[in-house]
């Protein structure tokens, strides 16, 4: 990104000049101390078009795409999981994920403010958003820190999870060999256990045999948590970047694996420059991030099909998702290959390059979303970078809970609960209420004929009034009706207040939207119809730019009120919107 320039921000002649003058008139003392303290910084914006597209890509492209989509796949009949697949490919994730691109490239605003901007009454979509997001930072950043441990134990000639004898393992643990000429030999190894298996549980985790009993705290993992946060801070701190199971399956990849509904996109996309071509961005970037899941498809399975030849097992025997992936059957297969050492290495160094973009993008949302809320505070001297490192300090510190003897129990609860599926198809569908109906989706393709030059297929418009929003809604109450609690390894069962604290995490993003409306509701004063209309009105500042917004036109309602014109009844909700300065 350019170079902050100490400039007044500004969205037309009048905002730039109040928003100069609170500036010279808050920094007079700071000024004498840093010339950066003169006057709010200006935002910045991408050099170029490929600083965004490496940047989007970057985040989309993560470990889901390794270690998650493979899985799915062969778990839900391989080809047949290809029809919903593709199916939320369409009608969900390349609508939500234009729709949120299209939105921070617009109002040029991180993942809260761009909705106060667009509609008050669902600014609770940029909370949601953010604490969704916060959740993510401490917890996606500990999967950092167990690769960058497994890759710090590649450099020996043999690798340590490769045989038994360790200090750590126990007498019932048994190599692949042995245990396979014991099956030839028709001998029964009850209990028996790999060393793989053993190095993770009792070298790495060292897992203690409930949530209830968290243990001591593994300094060995705080340190490479350290190790990854200083990497992250560094990296940022100059600014950006058939059956109804395999239907949610297919729903939820398509929403982690293109990071919607966390905010991610708006703050990226508000980095542009007006005139990109958002939207010929995003349908590349999607078919990118699609494609990059179907080509580690065929390198994940044809290495644990090698491992299943290997041992004389079924594949279903060996394949795994998650964490069950990287540290168990990924690190066993290597084991048998030549210079295993190597292609560990290989491997643990590809997931954590894998997770830290993800994870500088993470960070750089909800440090956009801060900032823009409060840019008067932030844009002076080196307060973001200062922002940066409390985020980066708090999140490491949060994080200390998941690298202890009980803390695989505390990460599977963030896992399955703070980020979920069903976390990310509630904002998904009040998104697209928000901008399909409140703020009218005619009046968005306006927005977005203005940035890029032409209207997109009309397919996306009615995505976001009805496809998506539906489709969403019944992923969403199929999954509370399906709702089955979270089990370890599905063997351990948590405890009821381990479940609650699950639920909390899960309804404090979900929350922030029905509450938000609640509250903007009581302060409003009036009718309800003028609470109403007061609170769908765009701010008087979010302008068209473009050529469109430079000549005469006529201003589009939204599609609630062309609806009641086309009744006659068109009342005073047309009226205002018709009068509103949004063009």
């Amino acid at each position: 990104m350019t170079a902050e320039k100490t400039l007044p921000l500004g969205n037309g002649k009048a905002a730039e000049e109040a928003r100069e003058s609170e500036a010279l008139a808050g920094g007079d003392a700071a000024s004498a101390r840093d010339p950066r303290d003169k006057a709010v910084q200006e935002r910045g914006h991408w050099n170029n078009k490929v600083e965004f597209v490496l940047s989007v890509a970057g985040e989309i492209i993560g470990l889901g795409n390794v270690w998650r989509f493979p899985y799915l796949c062969y778990k839900n009949g391989g080809g047949a999981f290809l029809i919903p697949y593709v199916v939320f490919f369409i009608c969900c994730g390349i609508p939500v994920f234009f729709l949120e691109t299209a939105l921070g490239q617009f109002t040029s605003e991180g993942g809260i403010t761009c909705w106060r901007k667009i509609c008050p009454l669902f600014e609770g979509i940029g909370y949601a958003t953010q604490v969704i997001e916060a959740h993510l930072n401490v917890y996606y950043i500990i999967i950092l820190a167990w690769a960058i441990f497994y890759l710090s134990n590649c450099f020996t000639t043999e690798l340590p999870w490769a045989t038994c004898g360790h200090e750590w393992n126990t007498e019932r643990c048994v190599e692949f060999q042995k245990l396979n000429m014991s099956n030839h030999s028709h001998v029964s190894l009850q209990n028996a256990t790999s060393p793989v298996m053993e190095f993770w549980e009792r070298r790495v985790l060292a897992i203690s045999d409930g949530i209830q009993h968290i243990g001591n705290l593994r300094w060995e993992l705080a340190l490479c948590l350290l190790a990854a946060w200083t990497i992250c801070y560094f990296c940022i701190w100059k600014g950006t970047k058939s059956t109804g199971k395999v239907w949610v399956d297919a729903g939820t990849q398509i929403f982690f694996s293109y990071a919607i509904c966390l905010g991610c996109l708006t703050a990226l996309g508000s980095y542009n420059n007006y005139n990109n071509n958002c939207y010929r961005d995003c349908i590349m970037l999607c078919c990118l991030n699609s494609g990059t899941s179907f080509v580690a498809g065929f390198a994940i399975f044809s290495v644990l099909g090698f491992m299943a030849f290997e041992q004389g097992v079924p594949i279903a025997e060996v394949a795994e998702s998650g964490p069950g992936l990287a540290f168990i059957a990924y690190p066993k297969a290597v084991t048998m290959m030549p210079l295993s050492p190597l292609w560990a290495a290989l491997f643990f160094m590809m997931l954590i390059f894998l997770g830290l973009d993800s994870q500088f993008v993470c960070v750089e949302s909800l440090v956009t979303a801060v900032v823009d809320m409060y840019p008067k505070v932030f844009r002076r001297g080196y307060r973001r970078e200062l922002l940066i490192l409390a985020l980066s300090v708090v999140s490491y510190f949060l994080g200390l809970v998941m690298l202890t003897e009980g803390g695989m129990y505390i990460f599977q609860l963030f896992d399955s609960y703070a980020a979920s599926g069903m976390c990310l198809l509630f904002v998904a569908i009040f998104e697209c209420v928000c901008i399909g109906w409140v703020y009218g989706s005619n009046r968005f393709y306006d927005n977005i004929e203005d940035m890029i030059g032409y209207r997109p297929v009309s397919l996306i418009k009615w995505c976001w009034k009805v496809v998506t929003p539906g489709i969403c809604a019944g992923i969403f109450i199929f999954f509370l009706v399906k709702y089955k609690p979270l089990k370890y390894n599905n063997v351990y069962t948590y405890p009821a207040w381990g479940y609650g604290i699950g639920w909390l995490m899960a309804l404090s993003s979900m929350l922030c939207i029905p509450l938000w409306v609640a509250v903007k509701m009581w302060q409003t004063e009036g009718s309800l119809p003028e609470k109403l209309r007061k609170l769908t009105v765009p701010s008087p500042d979010l302008k068209m730019r473009g050529k469109l917004g430079s000549s005469p036109r006529t201003v589009t309602v939204n599609d609630c009120d062309a609806k009641l014109k086309s009744d006659g009844s068109i009342g005073s909700i047309a009226a205002i919107t018709e009068k509103e300065t949004h063009f």
